[in-house]
């Protein structure tokens, strides 16, 4: 038996079908649009309509917009969570951010919330959508090998050594575009509580959305290297991997970064 259509279903099927190149929507049988009655026609009148019975099945209601501010509402689903396992259940239950509509999963966060480094990146791709999981795709694995050369890993089991891994967007925008700036402000409230619960000794901003959530600012060729705080810690802005991968010229100083990070966790000035 198939699973009636709705409106987050047909949104998903649309995504995928334009992922794989489809840019026109074309009928299953040609239509001469010559045969097809006068649009100026009068429509013939209908006869009145018969009393629905109990066997007939009503219309599946519109979900209708949430009410409320977005941001105070986003404030105040945060404050409530005391763990992590209660704040992404209040992500899940958050009824403002469309970007949930179109995507598959919620990818929350991976490694070690103990770790003293965590790494806020910016929004998840097909592949972390798909396995619900930030950084797993071609960005991700540049990722894990770039923190790797200092000694960091997400499968640490040394808290030392760790890294815990979010994004500021936990679902994936349509065509893997930027969350707007009202979609950023709804979620960050979200992102300050993460950051609170899990108690990182420092973070590393991943890119330009990272840092205008974080910071209030962009420009990542101006603020990488530069250490800053944000959401009440030392906070240091990198490229992202992504942006690594189109731009590898940029490894130079994103080598730089990464020992700048060691030096501080080594030196305990975090």
């Amino acid at each position: 038996m198939e699973s009636p259509l709705t409106s987050e279903t047909a949104l998903a099927s649309l995504a995928w079908q334009i992922e794989l190149g489809a840019t026109e929507a074309i009928g299953d049988a040609p239509v001469n649009r010559y045969d097809l009655p006068d649009k100026t026609a009068q429509p013939a009148a209908r006869p009145p309509a018969q009393p629905a019975t109990t066997h007939e099945i009503a219309a599946p209601a519109t979900t209708a917009p949430a009410d409320g501010d977005p941001v105070a509402d986003a404030q105040a689903a945060a404050a409530t969570a005391t763990t992590l396992d209660a704040l992404r259940a209040a992500l899940g239950t958050y009824p403002h951010c469309n970007l949930k509509r179109g995507a598959r999963n919620l990818v929350f966060a991976d490694g070690d919330p103990a770790a003293r480094v965590m790494i806020i990146g910016e929004a998840p791709g097909r592949d972390e959508d798909l396995q619900g999981r930030p950084f797993v795709g071609r960005a991700g694995q540049l990722l894990d090998r770039m923190f790797a050369a200092i000694g960091l890993s997400r499968g640490d089991a040394n808290p030392e050594t760790a890294l815990y891994i979010t994004n500021i967007s936990p679902w994936r925008p349509p065509q893997n575009r930027d969350p707007s700036a009202e979609e950023i402000a709804m979620l960050r409230p979200f992102m300050a509580r993460h950051v609170a619960l899990a108690a990182p000794d420092l973070v590393v901003l991943m890119g330009n959305v990272s840092c205008d959530a974080g910071l209030g600012r962009r420009g990542i060729t101006r603020l990488r290297g530069q250490w800053a705080q944000a959401y009440g810690k030392p906070a240091l802005p990198m490229f992202h991997p992504a942006y690594l991968l189109r731009n590898p010229s940029a490894k130079r100083e994103a080598w730089a970064d990464l020992l700048a990070l060691k030096a501080r966790l080594e030196g305990g000035s975090a």
